[in-house]
């Protein structure tokens, strides 16, 4: 039987990279979300520049359960290169749509699926004479063939291609014409529309389509940062960018045309870190964005950060390691490596976002907690939030808001100053005061190094100095305990024996998970982690919990780990599901974990009470 479904269903598009499939396929996912339907597309690419396989994937969900789901109910395989391992991806009763120009019958070896074969090669080359364009337009083509065969409303998409090539007729009409033409061949071809398809609605509200890594590069905007040196490293680039993009909107000054921000592109990453802590030593605030290998790079200069108690923000967003491991997949794999950076003892504070719209509050609220702290922060993004869109409530900000520039001490303040120690705990917080270079004409300059000092900066390397001055960074770091964001608790519906810890982007598939293992009768009571040092909260939900499971995409438990050692919680309390493949983790993965693992200890105790 074919699937029935409307505006819940998952379509999969296999291109090849550079075939000029992905603004087509971005074109389908828009018309859907035109319609009111809540989408969730993932773009899977490889990271050489052409000829490997491609995929973009849409979750369609009137219910706004948009994480990843596992499986396709309609596969667009444009690709003959991977027809093979597409179609086993393909949900019993689902939809192959592919060109069928090529006799591929040996390949068909599934009877329980329902195949579309539409020969768009041979449409477009009896309709386009340039092969660049029967390659391009036959993208088109296939939307308008899916348009016919899904009920989308051919008029949305009319406005969109008008509304993306404004200005130019010729492309305007040029696309539409190929439009039409897959729209009536298979409107003609076809029983339109199939039983899975998609019906207007009302169900997106005021949301907005967005990626994280614009998201977080806007935040840093509205965040007061000024400075922000990088290196370009996939999949962090577009972070960079988008900072750069919206300071040329709103860091120029109007009536000079100044640019009122800093923008270096490094030689390397090192140069990158060295340049984002110089500028938070001179009081700017100043970041710079990277992924794992990065984070590699860095690291002594990340010890200098939080010796010297500089503050400067660092976005991580993590990709599939270690090594150059598997640039354009997602994990979150650079937990441990973030939160110890540097050698020796060190202890650095982390930011998790679970989409753009923390992406953006986080990219802003990073640079006041580095300033308060006087220390380096981490936002930890991930692949999958940075790089792919996600529909997210509208962002907001309150313009009466002042930044939290921390304890700096003014030129006045120096002037009726007995005496000023850099590194003197005066309220017992950790965090010392500090100045900002040419606040004072004689006072308040101070010299930093990476060397062990005494509380006036005086250099030395006698026991009692150093242990004070670790021990006082460690009370920092307690004091950043209650001042980051709170864990967010989502009950169950009923009272619920089970716990389920989860951060980053793990969020959109956790709470589908809850509502599928509820409905199988199985509550659980969910948490998610939002920053290190680690909230005491998480004790006591851990405490509440016979059982415990800890969701991560990662492969050695990164976050236990932080828990058994941050929060000296037994690891027998809490049992990983870990996801580590690169492909976002999906709903379908954690309900098969969770239910797997509680069944199976249900059938012990059961034995063991009758034995």
């Amino acid at each position: 039987m074919p699937i029935a479904a409307v505006n819940d269903f998952v379509i999969r598009f296999a291109n090849v990279n550079g075939s000029g499939s992905a603004s087509a396929n971005l074109l389908f996912a828009r018309s859907v979300l035109r319609m009111g339907v809540p989408i969730g597309p993932r773009n899977i690419f490889p990271s050489n520049i052409q000829g490997l396989p491609t995929w973009y994937e849409v979750r369609v969900s009137e219910a706004g359960f948009l994480g990843a789901r596992g499986g396709a109910d309609i596969l667009v395989a444009m690709n003959p290169q991977t027809f093979v391992q597409d179609l086993a991806a393909l949900e019993p009763g689902g939809y192959l749509f592919y060109d069928s120009t090529r006799p591929i019958a040996h390949l068909l070896t599934r009877d329980d699926i329902v195949v579309l074969g539409m020969p768009l090669t041979e449409i477009c080359t009896k309709e386009y004479s340039d092969p660049k364009q029967r390659q391009l337009y036959k993208n088109i083509v296939y939307v308008g063939a899916l348009a016919a065969l899904l009920n989308i409303e051919l008029s949305v998409i009319e406005t969109l291609l008008r509304e993306r090539f404004k200005g130019k007729d010729k492309l305007i009409t040029a696309n539409l014409h190929a439009l039409k033409i897959g729209y009536d061949d298979a409107q003609s071809r076809f029983q339109c529309p199939l039983s899975v398809r998609v019906r207007r609605s009302d169900a997106t509200g005021d949301r907005i389509l967005v990626e994280g890594n614009f998201a977080a590069g806007l935040g840093a905007v509205y965040g007061g940062a000024t400075v922000c040196a990088w290196y370009p490293i996939t999949p962090s680039t577009s972070l960079a960018e988008s900072f750069e993009g919206n300071c040329a909107r709103y860091r120029v000054d109007p009536a000079t045309g100044k640019k009122n921000y800093a923008i270096v592109q490094a030689e390397d990453e090192i140069a990158a870190i060295g340049v984002a802590i110089g500028a938070g030593w001179n009081g700017a605030r100043a970041f710079t964005a990277t992924s794992g290998p990065g984070i590699s790079l860095m690291q002594e200069f990340f010890g200098l950060a939080y010796f010297a108690e500089i503050p400067v923000v660092l976005f991580d967003v993590q990709r599939g390691g270690p090594s150059t491991g598997m640039p354009t997949r997602t994990q979150q794999s650079d937990l441990l490596a973030a939160a110890f950076a540097s050698h020796g003892d060190t202890k650095h504070v982390l930011l998790i976002p679970d989409g753009p719209g923390e992406a953006f509050e986080f990219g802003a609220s990073a640079f006041d907690f580095a300033e308060r702290l006087q220390t380096l922060v981490f936002v930890m993004l991930d692949l999958d939030i940075g790089m792919n869109a996600h529909l997210t409530a509208p962002f907001e900000w309150d313009d009466a808001r002042a930044y939290d520039r921390g304890k700096v001490l003014s030129g006045e303040e120096l002037e009726t100053a007995r005496e000023f120690g850099r590194y003197n705990d005066v309220d017992g917080d950790g965090i010392p005061y500090r100045t900002l270079p040419g606040t004072h004409p004689t006072r308040g300059a101070y010299f930093t190094r990476g060397t062990s000092r005494d509380r006036f900066a005086r250099y030395t390397e006698e026991s009692g100095p150093y242990v004070d001055n670790m021990e006082r960074l460690l009370r920092k770091l307690e004091t950043a305990r209650n001042l980051l964001p709170r864990p967010v608790l989502k009950p169950a519906a009923k009272p619920a024996r089970v716990g389920v810890i989860h951060y980053g982007s793990t969020a959109a598939a956790m709470d589908e998970a809850q509502a599928l293992l509820a409905r199988d009768g199985l509550h659980v009571d969910t948490l998610r982690i939002r920053a290190f040092p680690l909230a005491l909260e998480i004790t006591e939900f851990v405490r509440e919990h016979e059982q415990v499971f800890v969701v991560e995409q990662n492969r050695d438990a990164q976050m236990r780990t932080l828990m058994t050692t941050d929060l000296e919680l037994a690891p027998a309390q809490l049992t990983s599901i870990l996801h580590f493949g690169g492909m976002p983790i999906t709903a379908r993965f954690i309900v098969g974990e969770i239910a797997g693992r509680l069944r199976r200890r249900a059938s012990a105790q059961t034995l063991e009470r009758v034995s």
